[in-house]
């Protein structure tokens, strides 16, 4: 799910206010961020393969290392050390683990059984992919409450503070529509490159923080 991670970013900034909503975009989605990068070093790949869900033409074959649960364990407990030895609060190192975590689970909600437990192990997923209308209505509803929980728990201290967000949150829009509308993709080195955008959602994240603060 592409908007439902940056959904569980948003969700988690209440109980996590001293943690940059970068960081938790980047936790959310730290595996997608390793991913293409793994595919154009040919560490992992992707095929193209037009009906496999009524979702996605994406076969996701090998990825063992950023998606099989043993390894994205791995990368929870990393992310959450790396955080700790920066901020040095267990809590919130914690939660960056977690979130980290979350990617994960939330795959397994929409893949089919295309998830490793671990490398070269058995494959999970619920297919929520199978449904087109189900996959927008879960995905949507998440994003929107996520974000709801963010506008509870956060206001603007100046009126960047709701441009920077209202504008990721139309851009995350467009892409979502985009990539629900536009035809397959040509290679898998092409999912590759425009995967590397994602990491611009970090630094928007912590321009949408600088300019955002706790409710009173």
């Amino acid at each position: 799910m592409f908007i439902g991670h940056h959904a569980t970013a948003f969700a988690l900034k209440p109980i996590a206010p001293r943690v940059s909503l970068g960081i938790l975009f980047g936790a959310t989605i730290l595996l997608d961020l390793i991913w293409p990068i793994l595919i154009l070093l040919g560490i992992e790949d992707v095929r193209i393969a037009p009906g496999i869900t009524a979702f996605t033409p994406l076969d996701f074959y090998k990825y063992p290392v950023t998606h099989s649960l043993l390894a994205v364990f791995g990368w929870s407990i990393l992310a959450a050390i790396a955080y700790w030895l920066f901020r040095k609060s267990v809590r919130d190192a914690a939660i960056v683990g977690a979130a980290v975590l979350s990617h994960w689970v939330v795959d397994f909600i929409a893949h089919r059984p295309d998830l490793p437990l671990w490398p070269g192990g058995p494959k999970v997923g619920l297919g929520l992919w199978s449904s087109i209308p189900g996959t927008i209505v879960v995905e949507v509803a998440l994003f929107i409450a996520g974000l709801a929980l963010y506008l509870r728990a956060t206001r603007a201290r100046d009126r960047i503070g709701s441009i920077a967000l209202w504008s990721l949150v139309v851009f995350l829009g467009v892409v979502y529509v985009a990539n629900i509308t536009s035809p397959p993709p040509p290679s898998a080195r092409a999912i590759a490159w425009a995967g590397l955008a994602q990491w611009l959602f970090v630094p928007w994240g912590f321009w949408i923080d600088r300019h955002r603060e706790a409710h009173a």
